[in-house]
């Protein structure tokens, strides 16, 4: 009497596994980030320098102790992305000029240890400014940093970052499209 029930259990679980479904584990998913459309604006009046940047930024006073006047950050609420802009008179000082070229090769360099690339690139811009534009591969803190000079009056140099513990190739639609706007503040920035 075992026997057969035992049997008839073991035949019970092996009809039943032969016409249920073939099961597929769904991938890991992602969150969805939905980007606004580009829409510019200018920035108010009051710096040396004027540009256009997203109307779905904030202009925020820079608050680090290091801070110097015309320093700000076009600040993405909805993003959480970050680019961080420094500024300085050079007032015909070649020694500033050339401490300033330096600090930004060393802040770009910095990121080597968790990089896997960095991309160089020379830009001119309809106004004629030169930009050196950093493209930075892997888990970095920053994946995009510019800076332009005449090198003799101003020197304009930014940053992106972004306030999240995300992975960078989750964030590479965020990243795209910030560059996007970047590539515009540097395309429409002029020097008063």
């Amino acid at each position: 009497m075992r026997a057969a029930a035992a049997v008839s259990t073991l035949l019970t679980l092996a009809a039943g596994c032969t016409s249920a479904p073939d099961f597929t584990p769904k991938p890991k998913g992602y969150n969805r980030i939905d980007l606004p459309p580009h829409a510019y604006q200018q920035l108010a009046p009051g710096r040396p320098y004027t540009f256009e940047y997203s109307r779905h930024a904030k202009i925020l006073r820079d608050s680090s102790y290091l801070a110097q006047p015309n320093w700000i950050n076009v600040y993405y609420p909805q993003l959480k992305a970050n680019v961080q802009i420094t500024y300085a008179d050079l007032k015909g000082r070649p020694q500033l000029y050339s401490k300033l070229l330096e600090d930004a090769r060393k802040l770009t360099s910095k990121h080597e240890i968790k990089a896997t690339a960095i991309d160089e690139t020379m830009l001119k811009t309809p106004h004629g400014m030169r930009v050196a534009v950093f493209e930075l591969q892997g888990e970095v803190p920053s994946q995009f940093q510019f800076y332009t000079t005449d090198s003799t009056r101003h020197f304009f140099r930014g940053a992106l970052y972004f306030r999240t513990a995300t992975a960078n190739d989750s964030l590479a639609p965020v990243i795209e499209y910030v560059k996007q706007d970047v590539v515009r503040l540097l395309n429409t920035l002029k020097y008063k």
